[in-house]
């Protein structure tokens, strides 16, 4: 029988043989906080094996499931086959697009992108009183939840980049739209152009994301290969600040959180690690980190279509931070920020920053003190 889905004419044989297996159900996020097993990777894998079978169709009532991923890649990183369960949920996606079957969540995010340039549809990001569009060594590239959520961290990183005396201009930057591909729609191709635009208008070689989902989408998505075909490097901050020497220094526990995006998927792990290390000698892992760090819950759209289960795959992070007693973590992106702070009980005492806040807060204390 021919088959009748893209996700089928590709994935069918890695779905039956991912179906087979349960290593997954113990790192999957989602099953960790709801003990459901169809929200697994192998549940995901049984149910699609049933649409490919004809037993079941693909419609609406299968949202909740398969619409509820991270796409955080856990599983793949555990599975022993090496199966891409993130790929296989990004094509089902689309699949479900193209029959018109799609968490509003989601559909809301495309229609947003349609006629916005971020995916919050606010007129005016925060103005962080930076020249913008100008000649520069370096581009910074906020993205949207640093620019319209976490602007106060991206003031600190600023402020940062100012100290360190970075070459650094700011552009009219649009959401680079990378999430439309993780929840069953196509990248912008319009906001696309534009960043592209911007960024080679500014002369700069290299470009600085402070989010590392932006990073991943610049490096990775064929869209941007214009950006390398024209000698523009793209680094995350983490891998930017790794060189400098800060010369301040704390005494308080540190942990750092791994972000899916930087992590799994990146494979950017000691980078970040390196340039804690020279101001935390008090530094302590959390019982999962690198490649085993639980996801914080924000990615794949599942802050905005499942905040509760959001809300109780981030507090489950926190417990690990609160087992090695830290009084501060520190992360290398905006949007587990955003999902670990407002999952944050009152009797948990840590505070919770990006990495270039924390050091610009350690800065200014440093300066103060000399005053």
């Amino acid at each position: 029988m021919e088959p009748k889905y893209d996700f089928e004419r590709k994935y069918r044989d890695v779905i039956l043989q991912c179906s087979r297996c349960g290593f997954c159900q113990a790192v999957c996020p989602i099953y960790g906080v709801t003990l459901r097993p169809s929200y697994n990777a192998r549940g995901k894998m049984l149910l699609l094996k049933e649409v490919m079978d004809g037993k079941i169709p693909l419609n609406d009532e299968l949202i909740e499931t398969l619409f509820q991923c991270t796409t955080c890649a856990s599983c793949e990183k555990n599975c022993p086959s090496g199966v891409s369960v993130p790929e296989i949920i990004k094509l089902v996606r689309k699949d479900m697009v193209n029959i018109g079957s799609c968490h509003p969540a989601f559909k809301g995010m495309n229609e947003v992108l349609l006629k916005s340039t971020n995916i919050y549809a606010e007129d005016e990001p925060a103005d962080f009183g930076r020249e913008r569009n100008r000649k520069a060594d370096y581009v910074f590239f906020i993205g949207c939840v640093g620019s319209y959520r976490e602007d106060e961290s991206t003031t600190a990183t600023l402020e940062l980049l100012d100290r360190l005396k970075v070459d650094y201009t700011l552009i009219d930057e649009v959401c680079c739209s990378g999430v439309l591909e993780d929840v069953g729609y196509r990248i912008n191709e319009d906001l696309v152009r534009k960043n592209l635009e911007s960024i080679t208008a500014t002369g700069a070689k290299t470009v600085i994301t402070g989010c590392p989902y932006c990073y991943r989408t610049f490096k990775n998505r064929p869209q941007y290969q214009e950006l390398e075909k024209s000698g523009i490097r793209v680094v995350h901050v983490s891998q930017f600040l790794k060189d400098f020497d800060l010369g301040v220094s704390t005494d308080k526990k540190v942990t750092y959180h791994d972000p899916c995006d930087l992590g799994r998927h990146c494979g950017i792990y000691e980078e970040p690690r390196e340039t804690i290390r020279k101001i935390a000698p008090n530094f302590v892992e959390m019982p999962h980190n690198r490649v085993d760090a639980l996801c914080c819950g924000a990615g794949g759209g599942v802050r905005g279509a499942f905040p509760k289960n959001s809300l109780a795959m981030a507090r489950r992070r926190l417990e690990d931070a609160e087992a090695v007693s830290a009084e501060v973590i520190l992360t290398e992106c905006n949007s587990c920020v955003h999902n670990l702070a407002n999952a944050k009980l009152r009797k948990q005492k840590f505070k919770i920053y990006n990495t270039t806040q924390f050091i610009n807060e350690l800065m200014e204390e440093k300066e103060c003190g000399n005053d």
